[in-house]
């Protein structure tokens, strides 16, 4: 049976939601300067506007999906999105920096909820075979963010405000929250998730050395992605970076879109050459840093790779948690988040006292660790189905 074009529409609802939570949590990177500037604070204080979004959803990922009980899911889903767009409300009149945290600490509450019930309702918007692509339509949303959103924030930014980016933002919330009543099915829940289900999860090796996999890659991205702005803008303009970020998202874009056909069949060599490609992309924003063209290469490269791994990590940790999706999506961005809020945390404390190079430095040995971190996971699969065939050649002889 095929997926109707109905189901199709509430998958695409779910994506236009995503880019809405993307670009408001990410528009802060591409706007850092002006907003330290005008809250009078240091570029790694601002970074904390990155920072504690990440704490706050990494709290609420695992908290709300085991308060929500029974509730359909459709309901959960309204109840974010119009957090977020009071989030984004009290980004726009913020006045300094205590008021801007308050509204990115909602941010960050709402988007925790979301991500775990956006990943883990995908396979149940679409048939069964089509579960892969309805989590990379969703997973597009976050392409199209820094595709479209970010740049397009800190673009409204070079001739209004800041502010006026975070209430353009709001305004796109406001679409999203109109889409997901239109189209978006109940999604009733057959059973309430219990902490049992994480401890299940969590006390089997491939679990724990997967999410650690996940958080050394995500902490190697958000640790310098966060402060690219401020690295850029040595060489290059406000406009010439905001095209270096549309840049960025759009080969992201078509990276997201390539990877949904293969990453099924072979899930295990996408991630290793998605994570050499980010190491290839940080290493060379290093060795030809102040170099335009290398430097612009550098940003593409980083597109590709980050375009596919959300996709990728995302089919990882499903596949591995297939008897408990809600319990191993919601650790799933737990540990997204708490990758996203160390990774800038320490990465802005790296710039302000080495700088910026330090601290692409601190990604690049991060990226390193998690493509070790695959090796190990590679190793312990097929110590898994050594074990696996040897039990069933006894089974046989017996």
């Amino acid at each position: 049976m095929s997926t109707s074009v109905r189901q199709w529409l509430s998958v695409i609802a779910v994506a236009v939601s995503a880019f809405a939570f993307v670009t408001a949590e990410f528009l802060p990177v591409g706007l850092l300067p002006q907003i330290a500037h005008d809250l009078d604070v240091s570029n790694g204080v601002a970074g904390l506007m990155v920072t504690i979004p990440g704490v706050m959803a990494a709290i609420f990922a695992p908290t709300l999906i085991v308060s929500a009980g029974r509730m359909d899911r459709r309901y959960v889903f309204l109840m974010l999105t119009a957090v977020l767009l009071i989030a984004n409300i009290v980004c726009a009149i913020a006045t300094n920096l205590p008021v801007m945290l308050v509204g990115r600490a909602l941010l960050g509450a709402a988007l925790g909820g979301f991500w775990t019930l956006a990943t883990a309702a995908a396979p149940r918007l679409v048939q069964a075979r089509d579960a892969a692509k309805a989590t990379a339509t969703i997973l597009t949303g976050v392409t199209f963010a820094t595709v479209i959103g970010v740049p397009l924030g800190t673009f409204i930014a070079s001739f209004a405000s800041w502010r006026a980016s975070f209430a353009a933002t709001a305004g796109l919330v406001a679409v999203a929250f109109v889409a997901q009543v239109l189209l978006v099915p109940s999604l009733p829940s057959a059973s309430a998730l219990r902490l049992a289900s994480f401890r299940t999860l969590l006390g089997r090796s491939h679990t724990r050395l997967s999410l650690l996999m996940v958080a050394l890659v995500f902490g190697a991205h958000f640790s310098t992605y966060t402060y690219i702005a401020p690295l850029l803008e040595q060489d290059f303009s406000l406009s010439a970076i905001t095209f270096l970020l549309f840049g960025f998202g759009l080969i992201g874009f078509f990276s997201n879109a390539l990877m949904s056909m293969i990453v099924s069949d072979h899930l295990k060599k996408s991630v290793a050459a998605m994570v050499l490609l980010l190491l290839a992309a940080l290493s060379s924003m290093l060795l030809l840093e102040h170099s335009g063209i290398g430097e612009t290469a550098g940003m593409l490269l980083w597109g590709v790779a980050f375009g596919a791994l959300p996709l990728c990590f995302s089919v990882w940790i499903q596949r591995g948690t297939a008897d408990a999706p809600e319990a191993g999506s919601a650790m799933f961005v737990s540990i997204i988040q708490v990758a996203i809020a160390a990774g800038s945390a320490v990465g802005g404390t790296i710039v302000d006292r080495a700088g910026v190079r330090a601290d692409f430095m601190l990604g690049l040995a991060l990226a390193l660790l998690g493509l070790v971190t695959l090796q190990r996971l590679a190793a312990l699969e097929r110590a898994v189905k050594v074990r696996s065939f040897d039990r069933t050649c006894d089974a046989s002889i017996e």
